[in-house]
């Protein structure tokens, strides 16, 4: 066959590879039970011809609409606007495309995206929640497939993807210790409400005191009205004219870390020399800052690719596996903010 005339279709595609449309398909759908050298010219053939698969025909036949929407508090935040990047990239993979939602950690918009806001225009949704009751995942419309990012608002009955927050604050906050620092402020923190990641990253640092057996001081924890730049700088400011001074800064997000880092030099204060900084997220800042920034960085990868791979398991198989917890891994890159 020199060409195909018009757009190539499945059965142009098994005429070039000697196979049937049958096993074309089989190939296309990464079905296990082709052998190598089948699947082998089958490809060759797809190359050779230009052959795409036609996706809208397919999910329509499907009764889908080959979207699915990522709904996330803010894009301003790098952490958020980072892993968009990524879930968008892994559902183009995967074939999907991604309508993007912000819900500025507003409940009722949160709730909207629950319900299927969107629905006649999406498979099913990828949710990171700020602002949900527990009460709202028993009443979510359960013939919409969901997949929570973070920390959920209850337990089960939704496939999650998040990291262990502890164990996470509890590693930064021990590399602080073993640098002699004892007055370790919790920038974004809280100790009190909701199971919420500024709870359990508090919970993590004061597993950390206990174990090196440093007291907890409840005023080094300091809460702030949101997670951006200025709120860092603010916290910051305020911490160096308490008396004794905090001596490091265990901050829940790179956002409040940097915004602390500029508050620090502006008064004139050495990091890492008088004070230690560290942030959580990993973002691309961090990297380029001076001095850079020592934080916890989670597998933003691998939380796109489970978050994607969960939600599409369940819009093909909506009564299938039990909800499923999704441990992502992450770890702590020393940089010079904290001596490295």
């Amino acid at each position: 066959m020199s060409g195909v005339a018009g757009r190539p279709r499945i059965k142009d595609v098994a005429e070039y590879a000697g196979v049937s449309p049958k096993t074309v398909s089989n190939v296309i759908n990464n079905f296990e039970h082709v052998s190598d050298r089948t699947r082998e010219a089958v490809k060759e053939a797809i190359d050779a011809l230009g052959y795409r698969v036609n996706l809208a025909g397919r999910q329509l036949r499907q009764g889908r609409t080959g979207m699915i929407t990522l709904a996330v508090p803010e894009l301003d935040v790098a952490y958020f606007a980072e892993l968009a990047g990524l879930v968008m990239a892994e559902a183009d993979r995967r074939g999907r495309t991604v309508l993007l939602h912000r819900t500025n950690g507003v409940r009722e918009r949160e709730l909207a995206a629950l319900h299927g806001f969107d629905a006649q225009f999406t498979d099913g949704v990828v949710l990171s929640p700020l602002a949900l009751h527990p009460r709202d995942l028993a009443t979510r419309d359960r013939d919409l497939p969901v997949v929570l990012l973070g920390e959920r608002p209850a337990e089960g009955g939704t496939d999650h993807v998040a990291i262990d927050n502890v164990a996470a604050a509890r590693e930064a906050t021990a590399h602080l210790l073993s640098r002699g620092r004892r007055r370790i402020a919790v920038v974004g923190g809280r100790v009190r409400g909701r199971q919420g990641t500024d709870r359990l990253r508090t919970d993590g640092y004061r597993e950390a005191l206990k174990e090196a057996g440093v007291p907890f001081d409840g005023d080094l924890v300091i809460p702030v009205d949101a997670f951006q730049w200025r709120d860092g700088a603010r916290a910051a400011t305020a911490l160096l004219d308490t008396d004794p001074r905090p001596d490091a800064l265990l901050c829940l997000n790179d956002h409040l870390a940097l915004g602390a880092l500029r508050a620090l030099h502006e008064r004139r204060v050495s990091v890492p020399g008088s004070l230690d900084v560290v942030g959580f997220d990993d973002i691309e800042a961090s990297r380029f800052s001076v001095p850079s920034l020592t934080t916890v960085a989670p597998d933003k990868q691998e939380i796109a690719r489970a978050a994607v791979a969960l939600l599409l398991d369940r819009i093909d198989d909506p009564g299938g596996a039990p909800p499923r917890d999704h441990v992502v891994g992450h770890e702590l890159i020393v940089r010079e903010s904290t001596g490295c």
